[in-house]
């Protein structure tokens, strides 16, 4: 009997010390694996993600972080890679989605492996990721193509808005809290006087806004929510003689629009960067395999620079206020996307 006891003893405290051995081992873990798994790969919109990641990654110190994505634009392509990921015991991935439901069965396995998954721009539907990082709201959209153009005209004129079609959902929100941010009263002595549509057609759009310039001598900014839109506008103030008179912003691709930041035709513009993605998604990562935060609605990441990202309904993250481009910074991204 005495024997056995010993013996009983003897296997509890290897058993103790082999607990303890692997605690130890995962507290003195300090370097984290995670993926920026994108669409595919050689898209530039992409490699200035994963900039942003490999920004937030050197910030932060405990994170390793690698950029991965299939030749082709498919969810075979992207569930294949999460497979091999899942088996590599990576410790997060973030992922901008080829398929919003495709991939949800993967993920879940990912996640069940202990995987923490996000996507970002390109979401995977609810079940299938903790959180869902989206670039920016219609709100803060909307209000912000006011304040761009009221800079612009300080604070004093017509303003007209050459949209996409009457039917596109997200442009017509858009407009809508644009409507709703100049009723403030720093814009007293503006007016949004008209809402036109190019259909997204750039000879439509080059039209239309010839005609608001003929139809409104006061006329002192075209904002143009469409890159399309955006881009035939600028082209026709330019035409007109009108750069430095009527001024124009919106949402625009820096590769597009450089020529005319850079003559003044375009006195700045917005987009959601790709670089603050890449950066914001790193960081959330970052707190849920730390657990610093569990992803639930109503809580919060710190994302640095980008400050406190708040997770809202159906467990979707908005990053902020699209990045704002003008002549110091428009060379640099247009190189980019």
């Amino acid at each position: 009997m005495k024997r056995v006891a010993v013996f009983l003893l003897i296997a509890v405290l290897a058993s103790t010390m082999v607990f303890a051995q692997g605690a130890q081992e995962a507290k003195a873990k300090d370097t984290y694996e995670i993926v920026i798994l994108v669409k595919s790969m050689g898209n530039g919109f992409f490699d200035a993600t994963f900039k942003g990641s490999q920004e937030a990654a050197a910030e932060l110190g405990n994170i390793n972080t690698t950029y991965m994505g299939p030749v082709q634009t498919t969810a075979e392509g992207q569930i294949e890679i999460i497979e091999t990921l899942i088996a590599q015991r990576v410790d997060g991935i973030a992922i901008s989605a080829n398929d919003a439901d495709a991939l949800i069965p993967v993920t879940k396995k990912a996640m069940a492996a202990g995987i923490k998954v996000i996507s970002f721009d390109s979401g995977i539907n609810e079940g299938g990721r903790i959180v869902d990082l989206v670039p920016s709201k219609e709100e803060l959209i909307g209000r912000q193509q006011i304040q761009l153009a009221a800079e612009l005209a300080e604070y004093k004129g017509d303003v007209a808005v050459l949209s996409a079609s009457a039917q596109a959902t997200n442009q017509n929100a858009w407009i809508r809290w644009m409507k709703e941010e100049i009723k403030e009263a720093d814009y007293a002595d503006m007016d949004l006087v008209e809402v036109v549509y190019g259909d997204d057609a750039p000879d439509k759009s080059y039209r239309e806004a010839v005609a608001l310039m003929n139809k409104y001598p006061n006329l002192k900014v075209i904002i143009c929510p469409t890159t399309v839109g955006l881009l035939a506008t600028a082209q026709a103030v330019k035409d007109e003689g009108k750069s430095g008179v009527v001024e124009v912003t919106g949402l625009g691709l820096p590769s597009e629009m450089k020529g005319y930041i850079l003559d003044g035709t375009v006195g700045q513009m917005a987009l959601w960067n790709p670089i603050d993605l890449g950066y914001t998604s790193t960081y959330i990562l970052e707190a849920l395999i730390t657990g610093k935060a569990d992803g639930a609605v109503g809580s919060s990441f710190d994302a640095g620079r980008m400050g406190k990202v708040t997770v809202e309904d159906k467990g979707v993250a908005v990053m902020g206020t699209p990045f704002v481009f003008n002549a110091d910074n428009i060379e640099e991204y247009a190189e980019i996307f």
